[in-house]
């Protein structure tokens, strides 16, 4: 998706080379990411969730709305935007990038384990959560 995407601004802005329109560029698929996760978790899966059988839903357990999804969508940059922030404040040559990157996902997926029922931080701020669709596809196919 990614690919075609880029492909497509890269087309219709007729960027000829890599660094022309960059931030353009970046914005754009920050737009269509975008458009593809809120999409996809306001119906409860994206097509990765549905190969490892897990659904995203509200605490309650309901469907996400438009706006809960898109809150997710904003909040999941969480997992990168702080170190890259960190870099380009400090102006880090790319070794302690790469240091300082590693270090902040490893501390935000460590703080999962540590949530008492081990959401990671954007999806408790999101007041969303992680269930099993095996269970779903289970109790359907009890009633039936």
């Amino acid at each position: 998706m990614v690919f075609i995407a880029d492909y497509l601004f890269s087309t219709l802005s007729q960027t000829r080379h890599a660094l022309e329109n960059r931030h353009p560029q970046q914005a754009f698929l920050f737009l269509v990411l975008g458009i593809y996760f809120v999409w996809f978790w306001a119906r409860g899966q994206t097509l990765a969730m549905k190969t490892w059988h897990i659904r995203v839903v509200r605490r309650d357990g309901g469907p996400l709305t438009q706006i809960q999804a898109l809150t997710r969508y904003l909040l999941s940059w969480l997992w990168f935007l702080p170190p890259l922030g960190l870099v380009w404040l400090l102006d880090l040559d790319a070794r302690f990038s790469l240091l300082v990157m590693i270090v902040w996902v490893i501390f935000w997926s460590a703080s999962a384990r540590l949530h008492k029922d081990r959401q990671f931080p954007h999806d408790v701020l999101a007041r969303t959560r992680l269930i099993s669709s095996v269970q779903d596809q289970a109790a359907v196919r009890k009633i039936m």
